[in-house]
């Protein structure tokens, strides 16, 4: 461990550092694709990244770290909460009121009072 612990910290920063970058490159990635369906082709999929790539300039110079990832989790709390109340909807029409439908409507509940009372820790 001795031969090691100087240069663990380093390590540790340049392992945190590549797996974010690695999760940037695959969002956008799949994030230009996004867009090109849900418009129906009406925005070219280089459009669509170009777009991403503008928005995420934008907001890294206009924000704070923390900012942003207060407004990263707000958008996966609301994602999240979205999808919980979908999987409650569909268990309700299958099987009618169930508690598993109902514990998604709770956690859809959850989610969406993430996105409005949620304070970003400083």
């Amino acid at each position: 461990m001795a031969i090691v612990a100087p240069v663990l910290p380093l390590l540790l920063i340049v392992a945190a550092i590549s797996a974010q970058f690695s999760a940037a490159v695959a969002d956008t990635g799949g994030s230009g694709g996004l867009i090109s369906e849900l418009t129906k082709g009406r925005i070219p999929v280089r459009t669509g990244y170009v777009v991403l790539v503008v928005i995420g300039l934008l907001l890294t110079w206009a924000m704070s770290v923390f900012e942003i990832i207060s407004y990263a989790s707000r958008a996966f709390a609301f994602y999240y909460g979205l999808q919980a109340f979908i999987a409650a909807k569909g268990s309700w029409s299958e099987t009618g009121w169930s508690f598993k439908g109902s514990g998604f409507a709770v956690l859809g509940v959850l989610g969406l009072s993430i996105v409005v009372f949620g304070t970003p820790v400083e």
